[in-house]
């Protein structure tokens, strides 16, 4: 098992080292090269700046057992379908049951918002986040 974090506007990083150095897991981090980051405890892979190039790396970087740390819903769906684990920033497990609609919701969003209509943004973040995060990434790695 390794994790693998999709790093770029991840207010998560930190956090989830701290518990995969505690339980030795290695960690790797993807970015693109627009938002390098290193950390001296992790693994750093930088792609090309594009669309989908961190999520398409992690795709392909991802094995059965794994966990990723993404707010990607597609990206997500993909590592399901590869037999790994996925959480997000504020601890939500993607998994079979909710991820389809998950999808749809993004899918009718990018509708609404491409036909001129607005959405909702993401609420701000709050350490309960964290706590949500900390918790269910825990719940993870001792599955």
């Amino acid at each position: 098992m390794k994790i693998i974090i999709d790093a770029d506007a991840c207010p998560v990083t930190d956090i989830t080292l701290q518990l995969a150095r505690e339980r030795s897991i290695p960690c790797t981090i993807v970015c693109d090269n627009a938002h390098f980051i290193v950390r001296d405890t992790a693994e750093t892979i930088v792609v090309d700046k594009g669309a989908d190039s961190a999520d398409l790396k992690i795709a392909n970087t991802v094995s059965r057992g794994d966990i990723v740390v993404t707010q990607d819903y597609g990206l997500a769906a993909l590592i399901l379908g590869k037999g790994g684990k996925a959480i997000n920033q504020n601890g939500l497990i993607f998994n079979n049951e909710n991820i389809e609609n998950l999808l749809y919701s993004r899918f009718m969003n990018k509708k609404i918002r491409l036909s001129g209509g607005r959405t909702k943004g993401p609420p701000k973040r709050t350490a309960e986040n964290d706590t949500a995060f900390r918790t269910n990434l825990l719940r993870l790695l001792e599955e």
